[in-house]
């Protein structure tokens, strides 16, 4: 939110107050208590009727400080909150002095001016990467009588900012005005389905507002030279994550609010889905399935959309009978034919369906603040919505999923939990704006909870829509809905990597676009982004993604995307591993891996497939492409050509190309199976290291698919010749060759 009028004045009827310097220092075991009046003190009569700004310094995690500024202090506690994995016995250091107050956690410092205006500044070691300054700090009344608290943070000269949720519009954040509110508005506007108030900065640190509910963020857009968040009420909470480097702050920030899950590995393979609302029976999807496996296609999951219930029951959980009559035998088909399946869920109870009045008796659905259950017709007519915030509420919906996993049913895709209203009660008391996007996290967490408990650890997986801070640790979420063209293709992929620097591992994206029907130019260049990102979906709106609706070339782009991928599995599984340790996601944004690089800083058409792999998708229908190239010696991963960077280089490609090249000095494993993605990944692994140089040694950890070990290599280069050696785990088969070395042989 927006308070000044230009720089100098405040907007009409806004009132703010500053505070102007500290008066006062308290000291507590672990950080420290500012009392800063909002004018300057010149004798004890200045104290008489003067507001003070309470501002508290603590560290809550190793390398992370937190700063909470009140003014009247005295409210009620307000939930929900998010879960943070706090750590109250890291070491903190607090040093008081006349001239400052500092706290340092790792090498992170806050030190706060005693003397003169208003100064906070944040260091990394002795250098300043931050600061509050003397109109950052404000306590606004507007002229509805509403309180606000905001701090700006300074950015420096070049200082760019990425993240703050799954966001469409441009990639770099700077100059944008963002509203932390979960919507329903597709992917073409500045509303999003995952708001994450949480940004990374180039300048090496991280900044999580630790509010569930409505932030404004401007980052450079109130004040050119600062970002500023603010929140309704009385007190402004925010932590400051430190890096240096952009996957430091990651790495932190998600050790903070949860790492993502493991997620089976039959769920990188191929996805194929009904759609939406078009015609569809058993006999279409056996029809679907025989066709793929005619045509040579690997499939690995099967999903039913919508439809698979009766129209206006929404959600009851119970297969229409007149095109689903025998839901058991149908599973245990797909089952056979070695297929995975989901269904679609939402948490939005339809009047009609028979868990409607189950819900309402029971009160398991969310009520007006007279005790009536809150309904609207958008969506399902009547529609309600779960309470999940009453425990007995998220069992009886937990219930009735797990009916559907006993029937068969491998896992879900939780659609929705946007659309959350604030004039309701809910069952714990919760304030209704903080659980607005809170609810997704909820929703979220019942169902891929569910899915651990009944099929273990590392074999749940979810295909989430919305999301909020810590939505990350129950995968995998997907762009939601996009048209089916060229510059929605483009859109997506922005907000992919929006979302990736936001803490979250893996994503997906419709492949050939949600709304309209794809043209097949659009169609095949998608299918090899959708091929080389975490997970892959092949699902529409209104018409049929099966490759031969579009023309017999989109099958042969598809059948070679989706073997190059699960051959790629001994890499993917290795990356996969580093977002569930280090919180890094697979597909990076390129200032990522590259912060030292000045033009890596705005890409957003182009991004890294873990540390090794650069992908750029070809985003027109004649197959040009211009994309940015690192320093080194560069190999394309399927032809083996050179590539030298630093530079940008413009291209055509065929419909069965992309520019995917493999970073030089990296080793990526190659499996030897490419018809499906759960095989023993180190068996026949075929290790090619690509540009190496003299004297390089590289270990490479290939996980195991299930329980087993894996498989630990070093690779050593000298004199040309390659070197492999499996130091620990298990495999057979596996080589080694080197590609575009100087001196190979």
């Amino acid at each position: 939110m927006k308070f000044t009028d230009g720089y100098w004045q405040m907007r009409p009827g806004v009132e703010v107050l500053r505070p102007r310097a500290v008066e006062s220092v308290e000291t507590q075991e672990r950080g420290f208590t500012v009392y800063a009046p909002t004018a300057v003190l010149t004798g004890r009569g200045d104290t008489l009727n003067r507001p003070v700004v309470t501002v508290r310094f603590f560290s809550p995690a190793p390398g992370v400080v937190g700063v909470t500024i009140g003014h009247h202090t005295g409210g009620l506690p307000r939930e929900p909150r998010f879960a943070l994995h706090t750590d109250d016995d890291h070491p903190v250091t607090v040093d008081v002095t006349e001239s400052t107050a500092a706290l340092t956690t790792g090498d992170l410092t806050v030190r706060v001016g005693l003397v003169g205006a208003w100064q906070v500044d944040f260091l990394h070691g002795d250098r300043v990467v931050t600061s509050s300054t003397e109109r950052s700090v404000g306590v606004v009344t507007d002229d509805q009588g509403r309180r606000f608290v905001h701090e700006r943070l300074a950015l420096g000269v070049g200082e760019t900012v990425y993240g703050l949720g799954e966001r469409f519009g441009a990639y770099v954040k700077n100059g944008q005005a963002v509203d932390i509110w979960n919507a329903d508005g597709g992917t073409a506007s500045e509303q999003a389905y995952k708001n994450v108030p949480f940004y990374l900065s180039s300048a090496g640190y991280g900044v999580f507002v630790d509010h569930p509910e409505h932030v404004s963020f401007e980052v450079g857009s109130e004040v050119v030279s600062q970002t500023q968040f603010s929140v309704e009420g009385q007190t402004l909470t925010y932590l400051l994550v430190d890096g240096p480097t952009p996957k430091d702050v990651l790495r932190r920030y998600t050790a903070l609010t949860g790492r993502p899950a493991r997620v089976p590995a039959w769920s990188y393979g191929l996805w194929l889905s009904t759609s939406f609302t078009t015609s569809y029976d058993e006999e279409t999807v056996t029809s679907f399935i025989d066709g793929m496996a005619q045509r040579d296609l690997p499939l690995s999951v099967f999903h039913f959309d919508c439809f698979w219930m009766r129209q206006f029951h929404w959600v009851d959980f119970v297969w229409d009978p007149k095109t689903f009559p025998d839901p058991e035998g149908m599973l245990r088909r797909l089952h056979e034919r070695g297929l995975k399946v989901c269904v679609w869920i939402n948490p939005y109870i339809a009047q009609r369906s028979y868990l409607f009045e189950e819900g309402r008796q029971a009160g398991y659905l969310v009520c007006n603040p007279d005790g009536s259950v809150w309904q609207w017709d958008k969506w399902q007519a009547g529609m309600a919505l779960v309470d999940f915030t009453d425990p007995e509420a998220a069992a009886w919906y937990a219930g009735k999923l797990r009916t559907l996993l006993d029937m068969g049913v491998d896992c879900f895709k939780t659609d929705f939990g946007e659309r959350i209203p604030t004039d309701v009660r809910w069952h714990d008391g919760s304030d209704p704006q903080r659980m607005h996007n809170y609810y997704s996290y909820l929703y979220n967490k019942v169902v891929f909870e569910l899915l651990e408990a009944e099929r273990g650890p590392g074999e749940a997986v979810v295909f989430a829509r919305s999301a909020t801070a810590g939505g990350q640790q129950f995968p995998v979420h997907w762009g939601g809905d996009c048209e089916s063209t060229f510059p929605a293709m483009a859109e997506s992929l922005r907000g992919g990597l929006s979302l990736a620097a936001s803490g979250f591992g893996y994503w997906s994206h419709d492949i050939g676009g949600f709304e309209g029907t794809p043209d097949p130019a659009v169609f095949k260049r998608w299918i090899a982004f959708g091929l080389l990102s975490s997970h892959s979906r092949l699902h529409g709106s209104g018409s049929y993604r099966v490759p031969w609706a579009y023309d017999e070339e989109a099958v042969e782009v598809l059948r070679h995307f989706t073997r190059l991928k699960l051959e790629l599995m001994p890499y993917l599984a290795s990356v996969a591993e580093q977002v569930h340790t280090d919180g890094w996601p697979m597909m990076r944004p390129m200032v990522l891996e590259f912060p030292d690089d000045p033009t890596a800083a705005y890409l957003d058409r182009q991004y890294m497939l873990g540390p090794d792999v650069l992908v750029a998708p070809v985003m027109s229908a004649d197959g040009e492409v211009t994309y940015y190239v690192p320093t080194g010696t560069w190999t394309h991963l399927v032809t083996g050509a050179r590539i030298t960077g630093p530079g940008w280089r413009t291209e055509k490609h065929d419909v069965t190309s992309v520019p995917v090249l493999a970073r030089p000095g990296a080793v990526v494993g190659f499996g030897a199976v490419h018809d499906r993605p759960d095989y023993e990944w180190a068996d026949g692994v075929r290790l090619r290291c690509y540009a190496p140089v003299q004297g390089q040694r590289t270990r490479v950890r290939i996980p195991s698919p299930g329980d087993g070990p894996g498989a630990v290599f070093e690779i050593g280069y000298a004199d040309g010749v390659a070197t492999v050696d499996l130091v620990d785990g298990a495999s057979s088969g596996y080589t080694c060759e080197v590609v575009n070395a100087e001196g190979a042989r």
